[in-house]
């Protein structure tokens, strides 16, 4: 993998410290949900004590529900076990200021327990062994993660007390590539960008979208563990400094009966002379390792669905001419398939567009490897590409419908199980589990409103 360069390096923290210019350092792990997790120090003793020991944190991050409830099938962690700690080891190649609070650092933590082991199910250190697998090839992969999102007028303790209706969005009509609309919020979109730009993130470009108050802002791409350290830290970012300016974000696969908030993976291999590895001489200029990888990309993302679609709410966005992927299927620059050719020359790269803003990065993108291991090491062969409009072909696989049946394949994959371990399968699979149960528990308002009066 790459060597990385941190944003702000250990020696600069130190003298800035000394200085009073910081006063605060960020300790985060991501949970399964992708989220930032973590403690905040006195930037003093994070420097004697933590930058070379790490800290604790209850092993329970990685075994709650979204509202952090604890809940059963756990075996890492329960009521049984104690409910313990795992270690949290800063990785210094990840600090940072953040400059959207006043003083302030951060970086990330990789997990281990009390002997020094790894944390099997942690999202970071599943994309970790995945990149490992695919060094063993020769090869290393890049990502860029474009996230949507949907900007409300409403603070979200407001949102909150309203109960999520009769929210004001952003912009009250499609402003997708509109200067003219996106000029509104400009002020929020401008300082999302220069302060992650300060956070060490490489902002692109920023535009409006088809859903009413739906922005996003790209980024540059980077190694594939820069670029999903880099997602969580600007989606975190995003939805503190909207909060500032009493808005809110939401990054909610399909927060409503419009359009849904994508998260497109664009995703590439090269050599180890730094080489683009997916371009060659064959269909759509693609080398053999790329016609490869795009086919074990097809046969395992039925089976690893659950790491690209992982909530109730993510299947709500697959639906015909959505510009969401229902059909299995690429092809070069059509955004009517789930793998979408793009780029030209070393630039080229494949956009998997079936994953939604509620993703973990560090899940899809260890499935991206994953799935282009499957196809090197099982030497698959590409299928023709779809050249017209991927929703109306009958004869390809689809994304699966709900999150009951992604469930069903994860557990039952082979691909799954010989790729991440029976206990990252297990895991995951509890959490899907327990979120069908929340799910089906809840009396939601669409049958209050269809119900209450009429049947």
């Amino acid at each position: 993998m790459t060597a990385r360069s941190p944003a702000l390096s250990l020696e600069q923290l130190r003298l800035e410290v000394d200085a009073g210019q910081l006063d605060t350092v960020l300790l985060a792990l991501v949970d399964m949900q992708g989220r930032l997790q973590g403690k905040r120090f006195h930037a003093p003793y994070f420097l004697s004590d933590v930058v070379g020991h790490g800290s604790e944190g209850c092993n329970y991050l990685l075994a709650v529900d979204v509202e952090m409830n604890t809940v059963d099938g756990y075996a890492m962690s329960s009521w049984e076990r104690g409910y313990g700690d795992f270690a949290m080891v800063p990785d210094l190649a990840t600090l940072r200021r953040v400059p959207w609070q006043p003083g302030t650092a951060m970086l990330l933590a990789d997990l281990a327990w009390s002997d020094g082991a790894e944390v099997v199910a942690s999202p970071r250190q599943i994309l970790r062994r995945q990149l490992e697998r695919l060094a063993g090839h020769g090869l290393s992969a890049y990502a860029g993660t474009e996230l949507e999102f949907v900007l409300y007028r409403d603070s979200y303790e407001d949102a909150w007390r309203r109960g999520y209706r009769e929210l004001t969005p952003a912009n009250l009509y499609n402003v997708d590539y509109s200067l003219l609309g996106t000029a509104r919020v400009e002020p929020l979109l401008r300082r999302i960008r220069t302060e992650m730009a300060g956070a060490g993130l490489l902002p692109e470009s920023a535009k409006g979208e088809c859903n009413l108050g739906q922005h996003e802002i790209a980024f540059r791409y980077a190694d594939a563990l820069t670029c999903a350290d880099n997602h969580v830290v600007y989606k975190n970012g995003a939805k503190e400094i909207a909060a500032q300016e009493g808005m809110a974000i939401t990054f909610m696969a399909k927060p409503n009966q419009r359009e849904g908030n994508s998260c497109h993976i664009h995703f590439s291999l090269r050599d180890v002379d730094g080489s683009s590895a997916m371009l060659g001489d064959g269909p759509a200029h693609l080398s053999e390792t790329g016609q490869q990888v795009l086919a074990g990309l097809l046969a395992t993302m039925r089976d690893f669905s659950l790491l690209f679609a992982p909530n109730v709410n993510s299947y709500k966005r697959y639906q015909p001419g959505s510009f969401a992927p229902t059909a299995l299927r690429w092809g070069t620059d059509n955004r009517t398939c789930a793998l979408r050719l793009v780029g030209h020359g070393p630039g080229m790269r494949v956009e998997n567009r079936v994953p939604g803003a509620d993703v973990n990065p560090y899940l899809a993108i260890a499935a991206l490897v994953a799935g282009a291991v499957h196809g090197i090491e099982a030497g698959l062969e590409l299928a023709p590409e779809c050249t017209g409009n991927a929703y109306g072909d009958e004869a390809a696989s689809r994304v699966p419908a709900t999150l009951r049946d992604a469930l069903g394949l994860w557990e039952a994959a082979p691909l799954a199980r010989a790729a991440f371990g029976d206990e990252v399968v297990a895991h995951y699979a509890n959490q899907a589990r327990v979120e069908l149960a929340a799910f089906d528990a809840a009396v939601t308002d669409w049958e209050m409103f269809r119900g209450f009066e009429r049947l």
